[in-house]
């Protein structure tokens, strides 16, 4: 990215990221318990990097396997292990498995656990959704780590949120998107 395009990329995340406070915040679906709104300050953060943004072509199975998730609350959730995305950071090789619903075609989720999880980062792990074509770049998709978020169930028990399946369990540390819940 250029330094003009980086900065518009920064000032574009610095802006989402206000919007998603304010919505925590003030909205009446916020996955925050409305008794703790008053003090809440806003979600915590690693700093913007763009190097963690990546286009990279996903990796299509060609038969992709059901899987069964495990939730937060005992349940199970089905999806489509469809690819892997195989990217760099700090140097390692990094594979991530994308997920799709069987009713939600055009989406792909792509949950990940890391070297952060339990410390930095929430316990059971952060997601990224992309959808097309926002999230694509030409026949690539964006993936990009900066926009990683804690699901609902991190701020609340009300919630069942699907486990980080062991495929995206990651050895490498990934210090960008979302922080534990304040």
């Amino acid at each position: 990215m250029s330094d003009l395009a980086t900065d518009d990329y920064v000032d574009r995340l610095r802006q989402e990221r206000a919007e998603k406070d304010d919505f925590f915040g003030d909205h009446p679906r916020s996955p925050v318990p409305a008794a703790e709104r008053d003090g809440f300050d806003g979600l915590r953060y690693f700093e913007i990097d763009p190097a963690l943004r990546f286009e990279t072509p996903l990796d299509r199975f060609d038969d992709p396997d059901q899987i069964t998730v495990e939730t937060t609350r005992d349940g199970q959730q089905r999806y489509h292990d469809v690819g892997v995305f195989t990217v760099s950071v700090d140097d390692e090789s990094v594979t991530l498995h994308a997920f799709q619903s069987p009713d939600d075609e055009s989406r792909l989720w792509v949950p990940f656990r890391d070297a952060t999880s339990g410390t930095e980062t929430y316990p059971a792990g952060r997601y990224l959704d992309l959808e097309a074509p926002e999230d694509r770049a030409g026949d690539d998709w964006v993936l990009d780590f900066n926009r990683a978020y804690n699901p609902f169930c991190a701020y609340a028990d009300a919630y069942e949120c699907p486990l980080v399946p062991r495929d995206n369990w990651l050895d490498v540390a990934i210090r960008a998107g979302e922080k534990a819940p304040p």
